[in-house]
């Protein structure tokens, strides 16, 4: 067993990821075009990067090593998913309103305690959460009081009826 230095400073963040994709054009179309996200840079065919807000990029697209390639067989070790947070529930809804408006199937829809969560996939197979987190006052404790998460079932038509009219 690897010895450990302690915990890691509180106020680290992950910065962004980067997904390889077949097509930057696909996955732009979904990740700007459904999503939302906004394209920050370019690198012609090969790379884009695209953010929130006008950040550097939350999300690099390469086609580096997968240029017209297939996803990951089911047993295969790689990313599980990625998940993007939003700061509330009826964002949240927004978004899940705009992925069934594009015709994308939802592979779940779970309640986690600490978390409202949406999952899906994006044209390359690889795994999206849309999620928003309770405020930490409201996340489950156990007699312990340790954190007490789970997996139940979210009620999608009452999600959705926070989306926004109009």
């Amino acid at each position: 067993m690897t010895k450990t230095a302690g915990p890691i400073d509180p106020a680290v963040t992950i910065g962004h990821v980067h997904l390889k994709v077949a097509d930057i054009e696909r996955a732009l179309g979904f990740y700007c075009g459904v999503l939302g996200f906004e394209l920050q840079q370019r690198f012609g065919r090969q790379a884009a990067f695209i953010s929130a807000g006008g950040y550097h990029h939350h999300i690099g697209l390469n086609t580096w090593e997968s240029l017209g390639g297939s996803p990951p067989p089911p047993q295969a070790t790689g990313l599980y998913h990625l998940a993007i947070l939003y700061p509330n529930r009826r964002q949240l809804a927004n978004a899940v309103k705009r992925v069934l408006d594009a015709g994308i199937e939802l592979d779940g829809a779970s309640d986690h305690g600490v978390s409202e969560a949406i999952y899906l996939r994006d044209p390359d197979e690889n795994g999206v959460e849309l999620y928003r987190d309770r405020p930490r006052d409201q996340w489950p404790i156990d007699a312990q009081g340790e954190l007490a998460m789970y997996t139940r079932a979210l009620d999608l038509s009452a999600l959705l009826g926070e989306v926004e009219a109009g």
